[in-house]
């Protein structure tokens, strides 16, 4: 995958909990998204379906075994500890690159020296276009967003939350999906990656609300583009997600609002968190056949 001009490598890290068929599906994408040389790191978090073993007897692959499932940021950050460039592409095994996704990223960051973050636009397995460079969660737009997104997707905090009227332009983010991102060394060092308490998700949105308090950017690159066909393993586990997408959501809010004075508000957060969380998977269990 190198070029006579001899550009430098990307790393890539994947990190793997029995991702099937799509894990070779994004693999088999990696020599149409860049002209450059392409290291892999698989951090398999105790995959029982073989898919990363296959994967690592592919050239330049190497797999990390966790023997556990050790989360998605903890695994992660493993995967940029072992990569040795500048940049480093973080991925699920579910998403497809483009071609010369990964190359319009790199342009991007010669055009934003501060970037810490780069990520592309997102396409869903339907083609359309997924919100994935969104606004830092304030409390009004959080809890509008929590209320009401499931039963009015176009209200007017999920809207401002996702930032879905602005136009599809290269811009600045207060975060971005960790499901593709790419992060530059020194951010990363900066901040010390994914924060571990976060099992899975909002490890994207803590790390894009970190890198901007270290001085770096979230810049959205919405040249670079990919599809994210959504992951078989989440959907196994559909329940058990669901309730950790709530636990994680209190870890962030909780610490933003610290101390004795936010305690009540603490307190009505954790509550609407759980009703939440307890009649979302309720639907969930009447639309099972």
């Amino acid at each position: 995958m190198t070029t006579d001009d001899g550009p430098d490598a990307v790393s890539v890290v994947v990190v793997t909990y029995s991702p099937g068929e799509s894990l070779a599906a994004f693999l088999d994408s990696l020599p149409a998204a860049t002209k450059r040389e392409v290291e892999v790191v698989l951090v398999d978090n105790g995959s029982t379906d073989g898919a990363p073993e296959r994967a690592a007897q592919r050239a330049n692959v190497q797999l990390l075994s966790t023997g556990q499932n050790l989360g998605y940021g903890r695994a992660a950050n493993l995967g940029l500890q072992a990569s040795r460039t500048e940049w480093t592409l973080i991925a699920n095994p579910d998403v497809v690159l483009h071609a010369g996704a990964i190359d319009a990223l790199y342009a991007a960051a010669d055009r934003w020296p501060r970037a810490g973050a780069l990520g592309p636009l997102i396409h869903t397995p339907d083609g359309a276009v997924y919100p994935s460079a969104r606004a830092v969660p304030s409390l009004s737009r959080g809890i509008g967003h929590a209320l009401f997104a499931d039963l009015w997707p176009s209200n007017p905090w999920t809207t401002a939350y996702r930032r879905e009227n602005e136009a599809v332009t290269e811009r600045t983010a207060g975060w971005l999906s960790g499901s593709c991102l790419m992060l530059r060394r020194d951010a990363f060092e900066s901040t010390s990656g994914f924060d571990p308490k976060f099992f899975m998700y909002f490890e994207d949105v803590d790390l894009g609300e970190r890198l901007e308090r270290a001085g770096w950017q979230n810049v959205y690159v919405p040249t670079a583009s990919v599809t994210h066909l959504g992951g078989q393993s989440t959907q196994r586990h559909r329940s058990e997600m669901l309730s950790e997408h709530h636990r994680s959501a209190w870890s962030y809010l909780s610490a933003r609002y610290p101390g004795r004075r936010h305690a009540p508000l603490r307190w009505a957060i954790r509550l609407g968190l759980w009703g939440r969380s307890t009649l979302l998977n309720a639907l969930a269990a009447r639309s099972q056949p």
